[in-house]
């Protein structure tokens, strides 16, 4: 069962792809499900790992496109702490943070 913040993410992005006329796949809703159920910040790598121990089947390029989607929709944020390596987390219904660097 989906929590309410994870149903209201859910319908973000179904209208976010809609408009942009994009492809409504499975797996997109799929990675939104295991960020929301994920605490805290994660990369790509992490979160394309996590997915793979759930047995959902989705490629890497999958994770980091739908990454790209979520960002561009403000489903989550992303971060580069002076690196090359980027983190993210969710933000929709999420509270407001500060990070130090």
């Amino acid at each position: 069962m989906l929590s309410k913040i994870q149903q209201e993410a859910k319908e973000v992005l179904t209208n976010y792809i809609e408009k942009n006329q994009l492809r409504k796949t499975p797996e997109r809703f799929s990675i939104l499900e295991m960020i929301y159920d994920t605490e805290g910040h994660f990369d790509a790598e992490q979160l394309y790992i996590n997915i793979k121990n759930k047995s959902i089947n989705v490629s890497r390029a999958t994770v980091y496109n739908t990454l790209d989607v979520l960002v561009a929709c403000e489903l989550v944020t992303k971060h580069q702490f002076g690196s090359n390596h980027a983190v993210y987390e969710k933000a929709y219904g999420s509270k407001q943070h500060d990070h130090l660097i």
